[in-house]
């Protein structure tokens, strides 16, 4: 069921969300359904649990590589290369920013059974994935954003 976005100033996506304990069960199920049709139905590449109003630590990601659902995700190991790339958040309708993020990132998680998995990701989705870890910790990509681009703006990696 597609849900409502929350958006910046709800203070649902302030503040830790906390972890997921049961696994394999419907109410999961549904939520992570819930989740991917929303984020689907929004055209978004990435979702957290808070944006629809739950406080678990839960995310969905599709950058184009097919429905990916992390739950309990943890980064344990980044780059420290880095690069700034627009950013933009279903949650903060309209605008669009800079941030500076590792490229490259380690992650642990569990799926939707409760067994853990390891990723290794850059490029588009290693941003997407920290981005929306980034909503499970009540921080949101204007918190980091070196700067604000407006629609007339080319979106350009300065050197």
């Amino acid at each position: 069921m597609i849900k409502d976005i929350k958006t910046i100033g709800n203070n649902v996506l302030r503040g830790k969300c906390h972890a997921v304990r049961e696994f394999n069960d419907p109410k999961l199920f549904m939520r992570l359904r819930d989740m991917a049709e929303t984020m689907y139905d929004a055209n978004g590449i990435g979702l957290a649990a808070p944006q629809i109003g739950i406080k678990r630590r839960m995310v969905v990601v599709d950058v184009g590589e097919g429905l990916m659902e992390f739950i309990n995700p943890e980064i344990i190991s980044s780059s420290e290369e880095t690069d700034e790339t627009a950013e933009g958040c279903l949650s903060v309708p309209g605008r669009r920013g800079m941030v500076v993020r590792p490229k490259r990132i380690k992650l642990k998680a569990k799926d939707r059974y409760g067994e853990d998995f390891t990723l290794e990701a850059d490029g588009l989705l290693a941003r997407c994935i920290q981005h929306e870890l980034d909503h499970l910790d009540g921080v949101l990509y204007v918190d980091k954003m070196t700067r604000e681009i407006f629609d007339d703006e080319e979106e350009t990696d300065e050197e």
